[in-house]
């Protein structure tokens, strides 16, 4: 039987791609899926407080003037959750992010922590 786990692997830094992991591990976790969202590269600008470093960040305010609900919702939504949230350690390098800049509850972890929590279930990558 496969496994209900979901591994959603943020690769970009474009707003509509980060704003879509969200959408996706907030609809999963709320059907009681066990989600972990791993950021690498330009993706984890996505896990940062501070996320205007997305490409296109001023996206939000017009979605959100749109009825969507907006990153900082997904995101609380998602920890509401409790959603696994891990930024790759080479990721935040090659950003030159440093880990404090992160969410708090945002793990520093390399690829084999994100494969291990996944285990036998699904992987999206955006």
């Amino acid at each position: 039987m496969p496994s209900d786990r979901l591994g959603v692997l943020l690769v970009s830094g474009a707003h509509d791609r980060a704003h879509y992991a969200f959408v996706l591990a907030s609809g999963a976790a709320a059907l009681g899926r066990q989600v972990v969202v791993f950021a690498t590269n330009a993706g984890c600008h996505a896990l940062c407080r501070d996320w205007s470093g997305l490409t296109d960040a001023g996206r939000d305010a017009l979605i959100q003037s749109r009825g969507v609900a907006g990153l900082e919702t997904l995101r609380e939504a998602c920890l509401d959750m409790d959603v696994r949230f891990i930024a790759c350690e080479a990721g935040l390098r090659a950003e030159a992010i440093e880990p404090d800049a992160l969410l708090a509850g945002v793990e520093v972890a390399g690829i084999a922590t994100f494969l291990n929590e996944v285990g036998g279930g699904q992987i999206v990558s955006l």
